[in-house]
Formats: C-alpha cells, structure tokens, sequence
C-alpha cells in the first residue's frame, strides 16, 4: 500500500471555492459567523445596491504544477488555498496565498495558476475584474490495478443539501455563492444560479456549511445529514458593504468630458436631500442655486428652461415638485442619474445649456420587493415583482400632506408673513419583458434565441403641483395672491433589438402636459399634447471604432386659454394702489410645432487617445417657419497614466423656443429662429488613491439668438411702427472652473465619505442690435444707449461651494451633513429717494439705479441628516431625521414692495425645517 500511495504519477487537481467583487472585502478577512444567527452590518446597503455576478469565470486553459520534488520523495500531499485576481480579459493578474503549506507547495502553485485563462466575469452584465478563491491540490494517485484484477468498490451513502440563498434584510436571492462542507481540500461544493439555488451531495453526517458570496459576509452554520435523504434549507446572508459600495449600472463608456453618474444608494443618505437622490445635483459643480420655488437648473451660466430634463430618455417638463420638493420620480425606482453639465454627445438636443437623464430600473426577477416611506412631508410605496420568466413590473406612487404642516414653520413676523401652500403627487408603472432569468450573459442571451435577441418595457408616469403663495400680515401693504397648478402624464416604450455586435433602441411616446396660473386678476390655462420616437442604432465594427446614428423626432400641439386686464390706457383705478376695475381680455391661441434630428458620432481609439466627433442636424417647423441648425461637436480625451486622464470638448448646441411663443403678435412672435450655444471645456481627472479622486475642469460657453423680451421695435408694411413680444437678440457669456474632490468609502471598515464641489465663474448676458424702449426679463434688458453690450447675469453667482461628508457611527447608526454657500444674486437696487406719480393712470412708477449694480446677500445653510437601521430576517427598517437649514439662517428668497415702491418686504426662505421619517423594505 505504501508503494502505492507513492506512485510516481502524480493527478493535480483544482477546485472554484469562491468569487468576490474586488470592491467587496475578502471573504477570507471577513469574521466568521457563529450558528446560524449572522451578525448584522454596521450599515447594511438595501439589496437592490448589491451588484450581481451575472456570469462566473470559467477556467479554460489549466497548467498542471510541478510536484516539488522534495515532497514527492517523501509522500507528501497538500491543498494550497489561493486568492486569485482575475482580469477583464480573464487573464491571472496577481496570486496570492492565504495559508502557506511549506515544502515547496505554495511557490508551484503559483507559478501554475499565474499561467490559467479565464473566461471573463461578468458583473450585472458587464465585463468585471473579480478575485477568486482557489485550492489547488497536490495528490498521489495509485497505479492502475493490473490487467484483469476485479476492483470492487463499494458504493458510499451520500446526503443531498439544497436550498436557497437569501439576503437578509430584503429577501433578494444571491446568486454565484459558492457552497461546500468545511475546509476539507477534497469537499464538493456548489454555486447558487441566478434564483439563489443550490444543490450539494456530500457524505451523511454533520456538514459545517460554508457559504462565501460577493458584498456577504462569509456564512458558517452547522447541518446533520441523514444517509440516502435530500436536507432544504433557506440560508439568510448578511450584506458586508455599506451604502456607498456600490457599482455603476452603465455598459456605457465615459464618452463625454463630464458626466457626473450618481447612484441611488449613494444620494438617498445625502443630508438636505430628504432621501432624494436626483436633488444630489443641485450639491454638484457647476449648478448655480435656484430660487426655492422655482425647481429650476441653472448650469453653467444658463438661463432658466435651457437645461433639459429627461426620464429614460423622454424630456419632462420638470424635474422637481415646487417649492423646492423632492423630484417626480420615487428615489426607490433611480436606476441611476447622469449629469452632463456640457460637453455632451450628438445623442442629446434641445438644449444650450445642459442635460440630465434619470435612468429607472426594472423590476425584481427573483421575488416580491417593496419599501413604504413616511415622513413629515409626503409618504409613498414603491413594489416590484417578477411576473413569469423573462417579465417583471415595478411600480411607485407618492402623494404629500406638506401643505398642512409647513405653515407652522414659517415666520409670523409682521409684513413678511408668507403663507405657502404646496401639494404634489407623482407615479411611475413599467413592465419589462423579454429578458430569460437563465442567460448569465449577453452573449447567452442571443444564443437561446437563435443568434439575436429582442427586449423591452412599457412606462407610464407622471406628476401633479400645486402651489398657492399668499403674502400678507396685520399691516402689510400689498397682499400676493398666486395659484399655479401644473402636471405631466407621459406613456413609452422601449424595444432594444441586438444580434452580435448591433444593439438598436427604438423609443416611441406619447405625453400631455397641464398648466394653469392665476395672478391677481390675470389668469392662463394651457395644455400640450405630444407624440414623439427615437431611434438609436449602434455598431461596434472593431475595438478601435465603433458607430452610432439616429432619429429624434417630437410634435407639439398646445392650445391656451387666457384672461388679463386691458392695457393702462384703457383702466381705471378708483385711488392710489387699488386694483385694477378695467375691462378683461380673453383669448384662445392654439399652434402646433414639429422638431426633428439626425445625428451620427463615432469613437475612434488611437494608441491613448480616444476621440468623439458628431454632428447633429435640427429641423424645426412651426406655422409658416422654418428654422434649421447643423451642431458639429468633438469630445477628446487621453489617458496619461493609469491614474491621470486629460479631458476636452467644444460643440455647437442649439434649443427651439418653446412653441408659445410663435403665436401671433402681439402675444408672440411667429418669425423666432434657433437658440444657439457654442460651448467648449477643458479638464484633468486624476485619482489619487482608490478612495480619491479629484476633477478639475475650465469652461467658456457663448450664447446667442437666445429669446429675449420685449422684442425689437418693427415697422408695419402700413407704414405704422409696434413692438415686438420677443426676438433672438439675446446674447451670453459664461466661463470658470468645476471642482470636484470625492472620498470614496474604501470597504465596510471604513467609515468615511463625502465630497467637496467649488465653482468659481462669471455670467453675463447682453443684447445684440439696438436697446429696446424698456427692460425686459431675464436675457439682459438695458435702459439706455451707454450701457455696456454685455452686463451681469440675473443668474450669476460667482462662488458656490458645497461640503458634503457621510460618517458610519457603528450598529446601524450613519451622520451626515451638507454645507452650502453661494454668492447672492446680482438686482437692481431701488432708489427710494423718489417715485413718480402718473395722473393718468392713478398709479406710481419707481425709480431704479443701475441694471444689476448690487447683490443680494449671500446663501447659507447648514443640513444635518442620522440615520438608524434596523435589519431584521427577511425586512429592514430605517428611521431618519433630516435637518434643513440647522442653525435658521434667514435666507431672502424675493422682495415685494408697497404700492409707492418705499418699503420692501423680504420673503424668507425655509426655515429650521426637521424633517423625521420612517422607511420599511422587503
């Protein structure tokens, strides 16, 4: 027997122990669990923020090691247990050993394993880094039996274990885990599929489980298996990762010089953001701040309605409920959100100034998931489920009750009482299909389908606004009296067709917006009816180019009602400041508009250099116009280093008015062409450290033919002259400097993250041509021939600095807090020495200085947001309190004036506003 066992032929044998996402933690440096009773994570990520290894590496090309020649001589055996790093390419980039066996053993294995292949891993369907744990095992086999020697060997009872691996806190099902009895080198083992199902045959007796999965904690229980029977169980795994170990669900490469990607996990904890993660943007370089109402975006020295604000793909009229409320869109159902403050590829129109895009997400395949958030200001649900193989639905709905909690937060300081009164509500339903839980892979996806694969989902969403503002007091002079009502219903499709290296988007939709708005005895109802598609064909002809084209086309119809007083001359007031008793004008408008776009860019990689041109066509029909725009754009980017890549973009841009304002004069004005942008940008990334990344980036962007009102004065072919509503002679500049400085969390031990983002830059606007007779709104009106062409814009903010930083306490506890400060917006000061009383019309005008000559006092706030979650078996529950404007800093949002303009009231912003809440999920 002993000649035998040191029979010269040598069997090396191997084993795929375990796979885990170089993001996560080792699983050999994770503390082991006693019983079955796991521990719960200091901070716990819901498992939606889990990332899935959709395709485990496969080994196919193995090296057998040398046997040490020592050990041989003496007999010996050994199991060596490896972490090995697998590349992108599936080649071995780093082995290390977890527990030197000696005698020669480790230094084989090594030298052997460096040379296996792997097919690639996959990570939610993209090609990912992993590392692997391996055993690599040195045996001696004895010599075949000779020729015509009977072996009988005696058939050994064997015990099944299955079951299926569950996450803790959510029920989601992990999958890739790889299961095995103990740390017997010669134990069997097996991985969960993609329902978290496991099938394991091990010999009866006690089994001392072991279950190490990607982003879990490793998993360690105890199970007595019976000879000959099947043991089911349900094994519940502990999430490892905190809230910001997330990955970036994008198979899209970075093709712009800026596009700053936000994760849902990562937002909903961002202090001042009530859970929201689209309000994440306002907190990034570049976006100037609104005023609290308005839910505008201000990017990079634009003007309101000039960023675009899309929901996979469909541009939505606005992005945030007013008064500065969360977005219409249930943070639960963010995929992700990209943020291209410019710079952006010919893919994207309709803008001069920037673009986001929220990305929503499917529907669970595994099982029931859903969370329920109440909070003093709004409650809401959100629910997913899988239907059958290869369909699921999601689906969310938010209704608020601010209205009748916010009033008794708000200053009752005589003569600047403001009463506010908001109400919103929003939904989003989809259904996806076509996509089999089977296939790990793209590629195996096209394969059980013959080659090509087709797959969808149908969306319907929408939102509901309403806000009353009444300011008013014991001795106020002027009572405000406001009431807008807006809301948006949109319905799409979305078929994605690929076979091979081909991947078509065709994306049709139908929407209809809402709008309503009275002031004082004025008031307009509007609704807008639209039908678009988009088509966007993708080709990727070799690793060094690939080709991208499309279709983007919309039709507009609206039609308004509106009601206002007749102009002065015609009024009559019966005292100083009282309202006006005149005639009331009511009309009915109605247009219809049709904008469409081709475009085409390409990626072109030389050596370190990647370059994007594009160029857009636009085609803009409304009434009798016809307007058309050629936008050529190049994005440039060179990777220095491993750690520094320099960046670089300049494009033209345009952005139809909206249709309104083509109606016929005197309320619009029907012969308006493209607005037009030129932007260009230049900028270096460089990562410090895994966890440091620092953004530095210079902007210039010029605008002109922007919409400005009043319009030019015109002269009739009667020969009389009148003035038009708007023109294209607006004209801006914008320039400065993004930065951005993130820490990153580096593993659930650490406790840190957080960013801090700085823009320094300068905005004017002017107007090209002769001045009009008066001023006009926001795109620079001037008084007199002496001013300058260029002035400041009503926009401009020269600083703005945000301090954002996450700490995880321990035991389910995590702090945050959120420092903002912006300069104060340019105005133009009133002269209170005088005002002018006009006979004819009872009335009085004031008497201003200089066109934005002075500033409104700075903004700032201090938001503080703790958090506690509690992680039971198969729920979580996560109570917050949310802290706005911590220290009360009395933040003037406007200004109104008495009716002899001598007194101005300011009107605060929000106050100290605690906002607590609770939120379940399963």
């Amino acid at each position: 027997m002993l000649a035998h066992a040191m029979s010269p032929n040598v069997k090396a044998r191997s084993a795929l122990a375990a796979a885990s996402l170089l993001l996560a933690a080792p699983a050999l440096a994770q503390a082991p669990q006693a019983g079955t009773d796991t521990a719960q994570p200091e901070a716990a990520a819901p498992a939606q923020a889990q990332p899935t290894i959709t395709k485990p590496p496969e080994l196919v090309q193995q090296v057998e090691a040398q046997y040490p020649p020592d050990a041989l001589a003496q007999g010996l055996t050994a199991s060596v247990r490896l972490i090995i790093t697998i590349a992108e390419d599936g080649t071995v980039s780093d082995v290390q050993p977890t527990e030197p066996v000696g005698n020669g053993f480790d230094e084989a294995a090594i030298a052997a394993v460096r040379q296996f292949r792997f097919s690639p891993a996959e990570v939610d369907g993209v090609p990912a880094p992993v590392q692997v744990e391996y055993v690599y095992h040195f045996t001696l086999n004895a010599p075949p039996p000779a020729e015509g020697a009977e072996v009988e060997e005696p058939e050994a009872p064997k015990a099944t274990l299955t079951g299926q691996l569950i996450s803790r806190g959510s029920r989601s099902r992990v999958a890739g885990a790889t299961v095995r009895c103990g740390d017997d080198p010669e134990a069997p083992e097996a991985v969960s599929d993609a329902e978290g199902r496991f099938t394991l045959q091990v010999p009866p007796g006690e089994c001392a489980v072991r279950v190490v999965a990607s982003g879990y904690q490793l998993y360690q229980t105890k199970e007595q298996l019976k000879p000959n029977e099947t043991t089911e169980v349900n094994f519940y795994l502990a999430p490892s990762g905190g809230a910001l170990e997330t990955v970036v669900r994008s198979e899209r490469p970075k093709k712009e010089v800026v596009r700053r990607t936000i994760t849902r996990q990562e937002a909903q904890k961002t202090p001042g953001t009530f859970g929201d993660p689209i309000r994440v943007i306002q907190a990034l370089p570049g976006v100037a701040r609104a005023p609290f109402t308005s839910g505008e975006l201000l990017v990079r020295g634009s003007n309101p309605g000039q960023t675009a604000t899309m929901m996979d793909g469909v541009r939505i009229p606005i992005l945030f409920h007013l008064l500065g409320g969360p977005s219409v869109v249930n943070a639960e159902f963010i995929d992700q959100l990209d943020f291209y403050p410019g710079g952006y590829g010919s893919q994207y129109g309709r803008a001069v100034g920037g673009i986001v895009e929220v990305g929503t997400r499917k529907g669970a395949a595994d099982t029931l998931h859903g969370s329920v958030k109440v909070d003093v200001m709004d409650a809401g649900f959100f629910l997913e489920s899988p239907i059958t193989d290869g369909i699921s639905v999601a689906a969310a709905a938010r209704r608020s009750y601010i209205d009748t909690l916010l009033p008794a937060f708000l200053p009752k300081d005589e003569g600047s009482t403001l009463s506010i009164v908001p109400r919103y509500w929003d939904y989003q339903l989809r259904v996806d299909f076509g996509a089999k839980r089977g296939a790990s892979s793209e590629e195996e996806a096209q394969a059980q389908a013959g080659g090509a694969r087709s797959s969808g989902y149908v969306m319907a969403f929408g939102s509901d606004d309403q806000l009353r503002v009444v300011s008013s007091g014991p001795k106020t002079e002027r009572d405000i009296d406001l009431n807008t009502h807006t809301n948006f219903h949109r319905l799409k499709g979305d078929w994605t067709y690929r076979k091979g290296a081909l991947t078509s988007v065709f994306t049709p939709y139908v929407g209809l917006d809402n709008s309503s708005f009275e002031f004082g005895t004025a008031r307009q109802d509007g609704r807008q009816y639209s039908v678009g598609a988009r088509e966007v064909l993708g080709m990727e002809l070799s690793s060094m180019l690939s080709l991208r084209t499309g279709l983007d086309l919309v039709y507009e119809y609206e039609s308004y009602d509106v009601e206002f007083p007749a102009p002065e001359d015609f009024e009559y007031v019966s005292f100083p400041g009282a309202e006006s008793v005149g005639e009331m004008v009511k009309e009915r408008i109605s247009l219809d508009s049709f904008d469409g776009a081709l475009f085409l860019e390409a990626d072109v990689k030389v050596g370190k250099f990647t370059f994007t041109p594009g160029v857009r066509g636009n085609l803009h029909l409304v009434g009798d116009t016809q307007n058309v725009a050629l936008d050529p754009r190049l994005w440039v980017r060179y990777a220095a280093t491993a750690r520094t890549s320099l960046k670089g973009s300049l494009g033209l841009y345009s952005q139809a008015p909206e249709t309104f304002r083509y109606v016929i004069a005197p309320y619009g004005t029907p012969d308006l062409v493209y607005q037009r942008a030129f932007q260009s940008s230049l900028g270096v990334e460089h990562r410090f450290t895994d966890v440091l990344d620092v953004d530095v980036t210079g902007f210039f962007n010029r605008r002109f033919k922007n919409v400005v009102e009043p319009g030019q004065i015109v002269q009739r072919e009667s020969g009389g002259f009148y003035q038009e509503r708007y023109s294209n002679d607006g004209i801006g500049r914008a320039y400065g400097i993004e930065l951005m400085v993130k820490k990153n969390r580096a593993s659930a031990q650490d406790k840190w993250s957080g960013w801090l983002s700085y823009t320094l830059s300068r905005a004017l606007d002017g107007r090209a041509g002769p001045r009009p007779e008066r001023n006009g709104g926001f795109g620079g009106g001037f008084s007199d021939e002496d001013a300058p062409t260029y002035g400041l814009s009503i926009w401009d903010q020269t600083h703005i600095l945000t301090l954002v930083g996450s700490y995880v306490l321990g035991n389910g506890w995590e702090l945050g807090g959120r420092f903002r400060y912006t300069t104060g917006r340019p105005t133009t000061p009133l002269n209170h020495t005088y005002d002018l009383y006009e006979s004819d019309r009872n009335g009085y005008r004031p008497t201003y200085g200089s066109l934005y000559s002075s500033r409104t006092d700075g903004f700032h706030q201090l938001d503080v947001r703790v958090d506690k979650s509690w992680q039971f078996q198969s729920w979580t529950l996560t109570a917050y309190l949310d802290v706005q404007n911590l220290y009360n800093a009395s933040n003037a949002e406007f200004v109104f004036n008495d009716y002899r303009y001598r007194t101005e009231y300011e009107i605060p912003g929000i106050p100290l506003l605690p906002v607590v809440g609770v939120k379940g999920s399963f």
